[in-house]
């Protein structure tokens, strides 16, 4: 698809994009006064950013968390990978599908956050991990919030991925992608509302957003 119509999808989704901002906000008004939840998960986050601040960035672990995350996306679309490399110095991968999203998909999948997911919900179901549902939050929010700083980190500097892809469409996609996360992710950590209601609210604030256009129109 040629850049100039994935820019025309950029500017027709951002009404989608302010819906979505919105939604976002509902959400985290519902779910704030879940302590059990937010104080541990903003701790660890709180931790990571002091280490993120103070010691030299981990860009090996970075990276290599970037290119899997392009190859577990192309499996995901029925993909191969042919060749995989990761260093501190940079990475890439050789597959034999591509397209959008997976192309942008690392800026948006926290692979290592969905990593301490994975392995919580298997330690839960083999040994009743329930007490150690703080030490979850915490980690879950250190590893969240390793995702955000470096992916806002590497995007200082040029990225193929994104360049390719168009830059006002890629930032659309990754800003849609990141919220889209964060409404499926906090209601399932914080269940004070449910992952449908958080997306209908996605759905009628970007309804309200383009009544607004409407009328201003």
């Amino acid at each position: 698809m040629p850049k100039w119509c994935k820019t025309i999808i950029a500017i027709l989704l951002l009404p989608v994009c302010a819906g979505a901002a919105s939604a976002l906000w509902m959400v985290l008004r519902k779910t704030g006064d879940a302590d059990t939840t937010w104080v541990p998960f903003l701790s660890g986050a709180a931790c990571w950013v002091v280490l993120y601040c103070l010691l030299p960035k981990p860009t090996l672990v970075y990276v290599f968390g970037h290119e899997l995350t392009h190859v577990v996306w192309t499996w995901l679309f029925g993909g191969r990978v042919k060749k995989f490399k990761a260093s501190a110095s940079g990475g890439h991968v050789i597959v034999n599908k591509s397209n959008f999203a997976i192309a942008l998909a690392p800026y948006f999948f926290p692979l290592y956050a969905v990593l301490v997911v994975l392995i919580f919900l298997a330690g839960h179901w083999l040994w009743n991990w329930h007490h150690y549902l703080v030490w979850f939050h915490l980690l879950l929010g250190a590893a969240y919030a390793f995702h955000v700083t470096l992916t806002w980190h590497i995007l200082k500097h040029s990225q193929t991925d994104i360049s390719e892809q168009g830059y006002l469409f890629s930032a659309v996609i990754i800003f849609l992608g990141n919220v889209a996360v964060l409404l499926v992710g906090i209601p399932l950590l914080a269940p004070k509302v449910d992952v449908l209601t958080a997306l209908r609210w996605w759905l009628e604030c970007t309804g309200e957003t383009l009544h607004r256009l409407g009328r201003m129109w």
